[in-house]
């Protein structure tokens, strides 16, 4: 079988593949879900509770579908739902096959699927394979006794390793990457915190295991996974903690499964990695990760946001453009944990920390930000209209996180990554309308600029200028221009350094992109594609550019951005 499954699977590369770099009648990149969605990230915990008891739950996620599909939602990335100690928000499973009964029931999770499936969204799930909590019975018989099937299944040394503390994902935070435990007489690896020991994907029965959690999920209905911390699931801890060996078959392992139980299921990856290691993951072919958060462009973005200089994070977004036909990036600006900055210099980290997060509580783990878009960007509405607006429009799918759709705030006084954690803001009623119980699990942000009765979903649906109007719309926009996820793009020479200007062509249609990271007005001229490029007209200003001797000339005020298609207003 295993056999006749590798070659289905290379056959279908073979096939497919040369298809991808062509513009024919009808391009199967179209049939790829995944290339233009718009991916919305939640947690079920902090979205709305449904029965008082001061946890959301799906029940009360399940109600606010209607809400997503109005806003132009394609897809929901759920954080972990399965049972937890909950010592790292869910992130330390407990049980791989049920729902936590915080959650609700799993008949509960059966109708959320069933509901959003009508409201034609899919549905991706968080999956946590690096680790498990140390509270899983897996573990727990694990470090009761060695002779246990399950001894093998995480990674032990008799010694304590030389590098026992080099490696740990949350540098600042933990002291070590081995722990010993009194009960099994022993040292166990963690890349994360101690009570998350790691699973040993070098034994044949945990990736069996691996499949079988990947296989219930799938037939649960959901669309596929967002594969948390990827190099750390590959690597081999007993080769160096800073830069072990990495197992990528196992990768094509898990596509391989993957899309034969579900053909159309995607493999997200969360892998930050450089630009030459992109090949690895997601596969000469294209048969690895079809999708990975482009985290290297990600913070050059924010380097750009903070200083105006746009040249590095052109430089990246050159630097990661080749990637297989079948493949493709998502973006965002904001997700459940810091803003990574690790990739930066230290000169350039301190800009971005001197705009963004010059108090030594936002920042976090010697590398990142632990604040909220809105806060961070000072509130300036203009500029995260501009973000937002970029991330919309660069080559790959967008991802939005809940609340940033009407800018909602942060708690730096919860601890760690837990301050971007905060319940959704509903209304300007009793804890933000989140739940009816006295106290929510967690504080709901109610004083100052982002107090919930100041920013909240209802009273933004009643303004036609709010943030959330404007989201849905350039939303709406986005699904208008399938050119940015499907087509060819190039960066165009605008003549201004703080713009950037990316070309789209696809099928004999063109879109550009402009946008401004400068707070100062500028004026731009961008070239005709062709003499027969004579007018562009802007999907965001409603107006259109006639072309010059010079090509197109264009202003842009501080912090502006223009969608524009080339020759006519309709695709």
């Amino acid at each position: 079988m295993k056999k006749i499954l590798g070659c289905c699977v290379a056959l279908w590369c073979l096939v497919a593949q040369p298809a991808f770099a062509q513009n024919t009648a009808h391009d199967i990149n179209e049939e790829l879900w995944y290339k233009n969605a718009v991916i919305y990230s939640l947690e079920v915990g902090t979205f709305r509770d449904s029965n008082g008891d001061g946890t959301g739950d799906f029940e009360g996620l399940t109600g606010q579908l209607s809400y997503l599909k109005s806003l132009g939602v394609d897809a929901i990335w759920l954080a972990p739902f399965q049972s937890s100690p909950k010592q790292d928000d869910g992130y330390d499973v407990a049980n791989y096959y049920d729902v936590d009964p915080q959650y609700g029931s799993p008949g509960d999770f059966a109708e959320f699927m069933y509901q959003a499936g009508k409201h034609n969204i899919r549905v991706i799930m968080d999956i946590v394979l690096n680790h498990t909590s140390d509270q899983h019975p897996w573990f727990k018989q694990a470090r009761a006794d060695k002779n246990s099937r399950y001894r093998n299944w995480y990674v032990w040394s008799k010694e304590r390793p030389q590098d026992w503390n080099k490696g740990m994902a949350f540098p600042g935070v933990q002291k070590e990457s081995w722990t010993y435990d009194k009960k099994a007489g022993e040292y166990y690896f963690h890349r994360f915190y101690n009570f998350q020991p790691d699973l040993n994907f070098e034994n044949p029965d945990v990736r069996n295991e691996a499949q079988r959690v990947l296989g219930f999920w799938l037939n649960q209905g959901v669309s596929g996974f967002r594969l948390d911390a990827v190099p750390f699931i590959i690597d081999l801890p007993k080769t160096s903690a800073e830069k072990p060996e990495h197992m990528f078959e196992l990768i094509t392992e898990f596509r391989r499964f993957v899309q034969w139980r579900k053909g159309d299921a995607l493999i997200l990856g969360e892998a930050n990695v450089l630009p030459d290691e992109n090949k690895e993951y997601f596969g000469e072919n294209g048969d690895r990760m079809h999708t990975m958060f482009n985290f290297y462009a990600n913070q050059y973005l924010f380097y750009g946001l903070a200083t105006g200089e746009v040249e590095p994070f052109k430089k990246a977004l050159l630097d990661t453009k080749k990637i297989p036909g079948t493949a493709q990036w998502f973006y965002f600006l904001r997700n459940h944990d810091e803003i990574d900055l690790g990739r930066l210099t230290d000169e350039q980290r301190n800009k971005v920390y001197q705009v963004f997060g010059p108090d030594k509580n936002m920042q976090l783990y010697d590398r990142g930000i632990r604040r909220r878009l809105a806060p961070m960007l000072g509130n300036n509405r203009k500029l995260i209209e501009m973000a937002y607006s970029l991330v919309f429009s660069l080559p790959g799918a967008p991802v939005i996180r809940y609340g940033d759709e009407i800018g909602m705030g942060d708690d730096l006084r919860l601890k760690e990554r837990i301050a971007v954690r905060t319940p959704m803001q509903w209304t300007n009623q009793k804890n933000s309308g989140f739940t009816s119980a006295e106290k929510p699990f967690r504080p709901v942000i109610s004083e100052g600029a982002f107090d919930y009765k100041k920013v909240n979903v209802a009273a933004q649906r009643q303004d036609p200028n709010s943030l959330l109007n404007w989201t849905a719309n350039i939303m709406r926009i986005r699904k208008e221009c399938p050119e940015i996820g499907l087509g060819d793009w190039q960066i165009v020479d605008a003549g201004v350094p703080e713009v950037l200007v990316i070309r789209y062509n696809y099928q004999g249609k063109s879109v550009l992109m402009a946008h401004n990271f400068s707070k100062e007005a500028k004026q731009i001229e961008i070239p005709q594609q062709s003499e027969s490029e004579k007018e562009l007209f802007s999907l965001t200003h409603h107006n259109k550019v006639v072309a010059n001797t010079a090509g197109f000339t264009l202003n842009l005020d501080g912090y502006e951005y223009n969608w524009l298609r080339a020759g006519s207003a309709i695709r």
